[in-house]
């Protein structure tokens, strides 16, 4: 059901109308908890290493070792040392003096609901704060400080990877201004964790800042968000399980990107070229971004969510009572079921607030337009025609659609096509990708044609980019898309069957979608009401109908999900074709992609998607879940061992359920 969302203001109007300098040098008295003295980031760390948590991990180490406590004391200082926070007003304002350059540069507008802004100043007067901010671009981090910094709120104190203390200059920059740095994974070193997590809840105990890190744990290369990471969101709620604090307000922040500075990067790195190190250096060259236009960024502060509400008679706290609460206790099943739920709960709330734009449906519509090798081309009426119509497909499944009102749809098509010129070619009123299958020669340089694989790989970045897009709107459609799936393959039109064949595909697509644990039921009815809804559907007590408006829709459905049922079906082909004893986890990538690289060229696959390293870690993260695979551990790492015969009956399940488009029309 639609419902009804703030309005958004252009932060940036008023940047391009005044100095910069006066709005970076401006008074700035940000509104803290209430009740808390200020404190600085040595006092901070004072408290930390003060604790009685961190000196019964010294001790506890100290005793495993055969260490002396001082010398783990020095390790735990040490390790605090490079880890924290040390925020700095200049250094903020010097950003906030470069970023107001260079966001008027590359941007059209930086939207922000402003309703959303105030009940966040609210909530941070009220309780300690957490954002978790949705993470798709580099920009994110910086985009959020930014914002709060125009609005006169609290900087957040923010989680960063490792790899970016390493960037000379730009990472003591960060630092200064609220980044506090984390390994990427603390494997069984006690001592580190122990002081990450005190240094983590000694700012969230104290309101000394609100505390931002990134659910899903990385940039999401896809668009599509991922399954959430809950090391870091177990930390910030034990304060309140242990009664340290009276309550918590958890804010999802949703950020929407027209068009994302990374597109080519990340579709190079599904591939397989590996990710930059980052630099100051490769910041300097990618200066180039600065002459290209990308459009508006649209960012949307949620509900702050009391985890007191969440909690209320699903976790009895009583449980910590009746140990210090110094000692590192395991925590029960049902508070890792909260929290799991939780953060299934907080990741759906960003997804339902992304601002999607035009461009989204396009690239849908293109991409299902699309087969190897054949570069399909669209009249632009045609594609305009397609696009209102599912335009408005998408206001009835309550799509948070951001479409230019009083503008012709052919000249919204035609303005969103223009701003992603690197993935489009327009030419006598006709769209198609621009998948070019030439290189291009440099000076001096003779012309070359690609080998059939480079050519392969060089279409493969323009339709991985492209899907990147449609996957932003994915959390619309997948549930109906499962049902249309379900309904066109399930052995009759049953409404058991159909149920059946929509758990199938949803347990299958659990690892790929973000699909609440234990809601099989509740995500049924949903795809139910919505098919029905739109008038695509009927449903008697025990039968599905599609009525005759409704085959377009459930063919579009259906044909959502072909790339995912293609990659999943052909990486079970794989394991049970190809995989040997030894194969390991780090050789499945480059083994897979080498034999879907072989059966594209032979055109025995439709979907150049298929080779994105997203899809692939997804499929056997689902096949390792199912039994279907699992770990063995060797001599010096672990081994795949696959259960041939149950890959081989998920991959003919798969493969039913994969119908042609000739098929579909056959069926409907």
């Amino acid at each position: 059901m639609l419902k009804k969302r703030d309005d958004f203001e252009d932060m940036l109007e008023e940047r391009r109308n005044s100095s910069d300098l006066r709005y970076a040098l401006r008074c700035y008295t940000p509104l803290l908890y209430r009740g808390v003295t200020p404190c600085t980031s040595s006092s901070l760390k004072s408290m930390v290493l003060q604790s009685d948590h961190i000196h019964y991990v010294i001790n506890q180490v100290s005793k495993e070792m055969g260490r002396d406590t001082d010398d783990v004391q020095e390790e735990a200082s040490a390790i605090l040392e490079e880890m924290a926070q040390h925020l700095q007003l200049s250094t903020v304002r010097f950003f906030a003096f470069t970023l107001s350059k260079i966001f008027k540069t590359l941007f059209k507008s930086i939207c922000v609901n402003e309703e959303g802004i105030q009940r966040l100043q609210q909530a941070i007067q009220e309780h300690p704060v957490v954002l978790l901010p949705s993470h798709r671009s580099y920009m994110d981090f910086l985009l959020m400080s930014y914002i709060l910094y125009t609005y006169d709120l609290a900087l957040p104190v923010i989680a960063a990877g490792m790899d970016f203390m390493g960037m000379k200059i730009v990472g003591e920059m960060l630092r200064m201004s609220g980044a506090f740095f984390i390994r990427r994974s603390f494997g069984g070193d006690k001592l580190y964790w122990a002081v990450f997590s005190e240094y983590v809840k000694t700012m969230l105990r104290n309101g000394f800042a609100p505390i931002e890190f990134f659910l899903e744990g990385t940039r999401s290369r896809t668009s599509k968000s991922l399954t959430p990471k809950l090391g870091l969101l177990n930390i910030v709620l034990d304060p309140f399980f242990k009664g340290e604090v009276f309550d918590i307000n958890v804010v999802p922040v949703s950020i929407s990107y027209e068009r994302i500075l990374e597109e080519a990067l990340y579709a190079r790195e599904l591939l397989g070229v590996p990710k930059p190190k980052e630099s100051t250096s490769a910041l300097f060259k990618a200066r180039k971004v600065l002459s290209e236009d990308y459009g508006s960024i649209h960012v949307y502060f949620g509900q702050p969510v009391s985890v007191r509400s969440l909690a209320h008679g699903r976790v009895n706290r009583c449980q910590f009572n009746l140990r210090p609460r110094h000692i590192p206790k395991r925590p029960r099943e049902d508070i890792h079921n909260f929290v799991n739920d939780s953060a299934y709960r907080l990741v759906r709330a960003q997804e339902e607030n992304m601002a999607l734009k035009p461009w989204v449906l396009l690239a849908t519509l293109l991409l299902q337009n699309q087969a190897v090798g054949q570069n399909q081309v669209m009249a632009l009426d045609e594609l305009s025609e397609q696009a209102v119509w599912l335009r408005d497909l998408s206001w009835q499944y309550g799509a948070f659609l951001l479409w230019p009102d009083n503008t012709p749809p052919s000249e919204v098509v035609f303005s969103s096509l223009s701003l992603h010129h690197g993935l489009v070619r327009i030419s006598e009123g006709r769209v198609q990708l621009a998948l070019e299958q030439e290189r291009r020669a440099g000076p001096g340089e003779p012309s070359c044609n690609l080998t059939p694989e480079e050519g392969l790989l060089s279409e493969a970045v323009i339709i991985l980019s492209c899907a990147s897009y449609r996957n932003q709107g994915l959390h619309i459609f997948v549930r109906p898309a499962l049902l249309a799936s379900a309904i066109l393959t399930a052995s009759s039109n049953k409404k058991q069957e159909v149920f059946n064949s929509f758990s199938f595909l949803r347990n299958m697509f659990s690892n790929e979608f973000i699909l609440c644990p234990g809601a099989t039921v509740q995500d049924f009815e949903e795809a139910c009401y919505l098919l029905v809804k739109t008038g695509a559907l009927q449903v008697t007590q025990q039968e599905f109908l599609v009525t005759e408006r409704g085959h377009r829709t459930v063919a579009f459905l259906a044909s959502m999900l072909d790339p995912f049922l293609q990659g999943y079906q052909v990486v079970c082909r794989f394991l049970c074709e190809e995989a040997t004893e030894t194969l390991t986890e780090k050789q499945f990538i480059p083994a897979v992609r080498k034999f879907i690289i072989k059966h594209l060229l032979a055109g025995r696959l439709r979907y150049t998607e298929v080779l994105s390293s997203d899809l692939q870690k997804n499929t056997l993260a689902a096949l390792l879940r199912l039994g279907a695979v699992r770990k063995i551990k060797g001599a010096e790492q672990e081994a795949l061992k696959v259960n041939k015969v149950m890959v081989n009956s998920l991959e003919d399940t798969l493969g039913g359920k994969l119908p042609t488009q000739e098929t579909v029309v056959a069926r409907l």
